[in-house]
């Protein structure tokens, strides 16, 4: 049985911008319609998924929103989907095994409009005002009014907090660093290396053809040519701020840690029929393999499912970290890199915790996130995915036939997932 290969071909993506920049006036949908329509320019997909991780109260299906929106082809089915970080990740995942001979060409995206959140009502107060709302008569009405407790009056605000242990995922991450030993001049490394790299790749123009203009701006804003280590090492750290000899325990700051974001990114997921709706000469990458792993967060770290996709995905493919030429690796926070590498590196961790035997090797931190990473680019949750995979195809994409490349994003939750590609 002949095996069905996946492509994938670099999409469109809006600048990343930092939160109340400027895109802060676009809600996810407006966010995301013209980076759908600068797709639906170069070729009719026959699929869409769309995902966002911020919910909203005004749709449930936002692939369909966007497309309707958008005016694109209401014959072509559109489904959302969400996994935190990873959503537009899982949603290529998802392309993957849904293609077909009538079906080979999906557009997958995703978008967070960090400057949008809406505030709630608590349950109880929303179960309170519906209540009132449906009495039919004064007597119901005043009782339905008389029944208010004074507890539920009050929002209900959204937060970058894990749910089941309400925590942050910076203050998990900081847990993290403790316990793998991560140093502070280490993170402010990364931090530094991603925002050089991010600013000499928007000067070089590796940006140009994967980023369009939205509201006149038509580059990311976040990357800093001004940052140094030094202003990194003087930045005060943002989640344990607790002190011990009069020194700063916590580690992880503003500056090295991804800003919140807002952007929108798609990516083309296609088979052979698919790729000839395509131009010929748009980079493109074979999807060969991928991995999702699930971690117990009150053992592990809640970042930590990479480190055990990653070597799981090497093993089955029968290759080591040297085998790959490319990484490209969500930075949430450089100490979750960190992290997550220095598992990798540890043969007790992988014999012991994931099962696998065979030492990986050293890590090749030359071949690390080259253009940057979301740390300097930015973070908008439900686009990370789209926007790391169109970069990590484009770049192998210039590295020649056979190169291998890993691209892994964590996700809260305690979920982490990887792909495995090859230059075509």
């Amino acid at each position: 049985m002949t095996k069905v290969m996946t492509y994938l071909v670099p999409g469109l993506r809006t600048p990343f911008c930092r939160v109340d920049g400027p895109l802060k006036n676009f809600g996810a949908i407006q966010m995301s319609v013209p980076v759908a329509q600068a797709m639906a320019k170069i070729a009719k997909p026959d699929l869409m998924i769309w995902g966002t991780v911020i919910p909203s109260l005004g749709y449930s299906n936002i692939a369909r929103e966007i497309q309707l929106d958008a005016k694109l082809d209401a014959a072509t089915p559109a489904f959302s989907t969400v996994m935190a970080c990873s959503t537009s990740m899982v949603g290529v995942f998802e392309a993957a095994g849904m293609l077909s001979d009538h079906a080979p060409l999906a557009m997958v995206g995703g978008v967070e409009a960090m400057s949008q959140v809406r505030i709630g009502l608590t349950q109880g107060l929303s179960n309170w005002l519906r209540h009132v709302m449906q009495a039919r008569s004064i007597g119901q009405r005043l009782d339905a009014i008389a029944g208010i407790k004074l507890a539920d009056i009050k929002l209900d605000i959204p937060s970058v907090k894990n749910r089941v242990t309400g925590k942050s995922m910076g203050e998990h991450c900081e847990e993290m660093a403790k316990q793998w030993k991560i140093l502070r001049e280490a993170q402010d490394n990364i931090a530094y290396e991603s925002h050089a790299r991010a600013v000499k790749a928007i000067a070089g123009g590796f940006f140009d053809d994967l980023v369009i203009n939205v509201n006149g701006t038509a580059r990311d804003s976040i990357p800093r040519a001004d940052s140094t280590r030094e202003k990194l090492g003087n930045l005060k750290p943002a989640f344990d701020r607790s002190l011990v000899d009069g020194k700063n325990v916590g580690t992880i700051t503003a500056g090295n840690a991804s800003p919140l974001t807002d952007g929108a990114a798609a990516i083309w997921v296609a088979n052979e029929s698919g790729l000839a709706k395509l131009s010929a000469n748009q980079p493109r990458a074979k999807l060969l393999n991928y991995e999702i792993a699930g971690v117990d967060i009150f053992t592990e770290g809640l970042l930590m499912a990479p480190a055990y996709a990653i070597p799981r995905l090497l093993a089955r493919n029968g290759l080591t970290l040297n085998d790959i030429d490319l990484w490209e690796i969500h930075e949430a926070f450089a100490a979750q890199v960190l992290c997550n590498i220095a598992a990798l590196e540890s043969e007790s961790f992988l014999r012991e915790k994931v099962q696998v035997n065979n030492p990986l090797g050293k890590f090749p931190w030359e071949r690390l996130n080259p253009n940057g990473g979301s740390i300097a680019i930015g973070h908008p949750f439900g686009a990370t995915g789209a926007r790391i995979l169109s970069q990590a195809t484009k770049e192998l994409a210039a590295m020649g036939a056979g190169k291998k490349a890993i691209v892994s994003i964590c996700a809260d939750g305690g979920l982490g997932m990887v792909a495995l590609l090859e230059g075509v």
